[in-house]
């Protein structure tokens, strides 16, 4: 395989780093603003931000495969390049639909799950191209660099959201994301990619076999993925019940909501900091073990406030779902590029994307319906039960007692 110059390796990522940012502040005020305009502006309840909280994860329940089939076929770049016109289309629309007054829970829905679209694509081919264009002892710290400009992106972007949509209503936010967007398909665009050897055309479902085979039959990935799983579950319980339970239990405007999901963003920012140092002192099992733990001790938290319901708790129970996490997300993904073969890597990361992200809206919808037949606290009560099972599947893997990152194996 072809590969980029060495000197100019650092000018590819450098772009794919600042696009890295750049679509996950878009994303992160979309996240956050889509709710608090539906329960101020369309007084929507845990059902239906449950229901908005589904449609915007949908498509990585539905899109992550064929896209992870595509990233190993033609170039990841132009994969990236589309979908993210895609999100800045779908932004775009949103202040034109909110100057004619057309706004309305479906249209929300239906401009989330468009927008979403961008965020599969950049979770999937970004592993495989940062595995072409850094070298495997760089991967670590590629990673984290990646995942530093997303914790920015996530402590940021909610209390950008939540102040934007306060001071100038809904409209500004939409399009300030929309920009970023665009500015992330500029950045993409001009990254030179390295080339690969042409592929035989095959069965599309024999690729997909193939991937989730080897992602499945691996001692390794496969208490990855079940803790994927079950770690997305559980934070889309919860992330249906929190604005509602924000608003009508904590008395929180919206400044006050962004504020407390900006805490989420902090903890990123704070553990990927600190991820370096932290790995120079622990095993690489423990790394990855450490966010499933941590995301334990935040449920209970999150529990705490409800016998006591002040802003603090919350915001350090999102501040701990940040910092550990962000250990975990560093750690599994260059565990995945380290084990799994370059001819593989975009199907067995759209694997590990639909298993991280495409739970999450059965986990909304979970979350939604619990919330508005049972009321909210069970929805935190549930939530904080599947952060214990999620740690307890990671913990008796052999994962944990990995002292290093190990080889690709036959």
């Amino acid at each position: 395989m072809n590969r980029v110059p060495l000197a100019t390796l650092s000018a590819e990522f450098n772009r794919l780093a600042w696009s890295n940012l750049a679509a996950q502040s878009a994303e992160q005020i979309n996240l956050a603003a889509v709710p608090i305009v539906a329960v101020l502006a369309l007084n929507a309840g845990a059902g239906q931000t449950g229901f908005l909280s589904a449609a915007q994860t949908l498509p990585f329940l539905l899109l992550s495969l064929p896209i992870g089939l595509l990233v190993d076929r033609v170039p990841r770049r132009l994969v990236m390049v589309i979908a993210e016109v895609l999100r800045t289309l779908a932004l775009g629309a949103f202040p034109i639909l909110a100057a004619l007054g057309m706004l309305s829970v479906p249209l929300l829905a239906i401009l989330g799950f468009a927008g979403a679209a961008g965020t599969v694509a950049f979770s999937i081919a970004a592993p495989s191209l940062v595995q072409a264009i850094v070298g495997r002892d760089a991967l670590a710290a590629a990673n984290g660099r990646l995942e530093l400009a997303r914790s920015a992106a996530f402590a940021a972007g909610p209390a950008l959201a939540g102040a934007l949509v306060a001071w100038t209503g809904a409209s500004p936010a939409f399009l300030l994301a929309a920009l970023l967007s665009g500015t992330a398909a500029i950045l993409l665009a001009r990254i030179r990619e390295p080339l690969r050897p042409r592929q035989p055309r095959r069965n599309a479902m024999h690729e997909l076999r193939e991937g989730a085979g080897f992602a499945w039959g691996h001692p390794l990935l496969r208490p990855i993925l079940l803790t994927a799983i079950v770690w997305n579950l559980s934070w889309f319980v919860l992330q249906a019940a929190y604005v509602p339970y924000a608003v009508h239990v904590l008395g929180l405007s919206a400044r006050g909501v962004g504020a407390t999901l900006g805490a989420y963003g902090a903890g990123m920012v704070v553990g990927a900091m600190l991820a370096p140092r932290i790995a120079r002192r622990i095993s690489f099992g423990l790394l990855i073990a450490l966010g499933p733990l941590a995301s334990v001790v935040a449920g209970m938290i999150m529990i705490a406030s409800l016998a006591r319901p002040v802003s603090l708790l919350p915001a350090a129970a999102f501040f701990l779902f940040g910092a550990g996490p962000i250990l975990w997300t560093i750690g599994q993904t260059t565990l995945r590029q380290a084990v799994t073969p370059a001819a593989l890597l975009g199907r067995v990361s759209a694997l590990a994307t639909m298993a991280t992200t495409g739970a999450r809206p059965i986990g909304a919808a979970i979350g939604g319906f619990v919330g508005a037949e049972y009321g909210l606290t069970n929805c935190i009560l549930l939530s904080a039960l599947g952060f214990l099972v999620q740690a307890l599947v990671i913990m008796v893997s052999p994962v944990p007692r990995l002292e290093k990152v190990p080889h690709a194996v036959a």
